[in-house]
């Protein structure tokens, strides 16, 4: 049987990486305020970082609606279309492989960020335990209103048209974001949604909205170009699941079924401890999705070799290492310092602690 190592190629989808070290989707905060979209320092900062193998953008709000944060970009405009595009060409130039992480926020966001001062949407209307950043300071989320089922067409719907979008932009396929408290998250955790209709109580349909979500956006692009992300065990944004076993395990199947690219899971609590509470089995989960796995969080250069080595994972998403480390692979393979982040500058800003961190030859000399 070959070892495959962190460097080893790997075909993902319709993707040939060169390796399998992947850069997390990062918020950043640094989207033109005007219009949400992306721009010359986004250029920089992602062409930077091409020799990953896989680059996963920032989250984007796929509609006005999807917003739940300040200066967060978007895929549902030709500003922001264009913006994307002269990304992608910049990383295609350095050989790099780029998709771009669609995001619904749903109540995760407040009514100074939505069109007209309208109220968030979500599966129930009950608040999110989180907060979020207007452009001034940091506020509670306001309490959402439930969408009507009339309404989830327009949702999936909202969806297509974002990924046929990033096909306009040049990207190499999209990542559906469906953790860490959003709007797909919502529907699936039974905390969140208090349904009663067919989007509510059985983890089937909690799940209907993540399917008829998948179908949408394999439509719109054919599923060997579409990822999915998960965070089944993380309480990221005040989501709660009774059972994340039961509901994780049925919602890759409907991953699997649907045959998408890759699986992305966060393992553990999103930013926080990789430990999981008794009965909670991430390898369980991932052995029912039958194409490759992306797994994320707290991961080590020595935690991220044993684990592909082993076969555990395919491929490791590296989160915080690429903000201050633009080269991380090359770092990773030298078993170089890495540099460490400015955590004043992960918000916002312009250039300083975006486009300015040193490359290892530059750290050298």
């Amino acid at each position: 049987m070959t070892k495959h190592t962190l460097f080893s190629p790997i075909r993902v989808g319709a993707l040939d990486l060169a390796n399998r070290i992947v850069m997390a989707p990062l918020t950043r905060n640094r989207a033109r305020p005007e219009d949400d979209a992306p721009h010359a320092l986004h250029v920089e900062y992602y062409s930077q970082r091409a020799t990953a193998g896989l680059i996963i953008t920032e989250a984007s709000q796929i509609s006005p609606e999807g917003k739940g944060y300040a200066w967060t970009p978007g895929i549902y405009s030709p500003a922001q279309i264009a913006g994307w595009r002269a990304v992608t060409d910049a990383v295609h130039a350095k050989g790099g492989k780029i998709v771009i992480q669609l995001w619904h926020v749903g109540r995760v966001s407040h009514t100074s960020l939505q069109p007209n001062g309208q109220l968030p949407v979500a599966p129930s209307a009950i608040a999110a335990d989180t907060r979020t950043f207007d452009g001034t300071t940091f506020l509670p989320t306001s309490t959402p209103r439930s969408l009507g089922i009339e309404e989830m067409p327009r949702i999936a719907a909202d969806y297509a048209q974002a990924t046929r979008n990033a096909k306009a932009a040049g990207f190499d396929g999209v990542e559906i974001h469906a953790a860490n408290g959003y709007l797909i998250d919502q529907f699936l955790r039974d905390g969140a949604n208090l349904r009663t209709d067919a989007y509510g109580g059985s983890i089937e349909n909690r799940a209907r909205l993540l399917t008829e979500v998948i179908a949408a956006v394999t439509a719109a692009w054919d599923a060997a170009h579409v990822g999915i992300r998960f965070s089944p065990f993380s309480n990221a944004n005040g989501v709660t699941d009774t059972d994340p076993m039961a509901t994780f395990g049925h919602a890759v199947d409907v991953v699997n079924a649907a045959g998408l690219a890759y699986l992305h899971m966060v393992e553990g609590q999103t930013g926080g401890s990789r430990e999981l509470a008794q009965n909670y089995d991430i390898d369980a989960l991932r052995a029912r999705f039958a194409g490759p796995y992306i797994a994320n969080n707290g991961f080590t250069r020595d935690l991220a070799l044993t684990a592909v080595a082993s076969g555990r994972v395919d491929l490791v998403a590296f989160g915080r290492p690429f903000i201050s480390n633009p080269d991380l692979v090359e770092r990773l393979r030298l078993d170089a310092p890495l540099a460490a982040a400015d955590q004043s500058t992960f918000y916002g800003g312009g250039a300083k602690g975006y486009t300015d961190y040193p490359f290892l030859q530059d750290a050298v000399v």
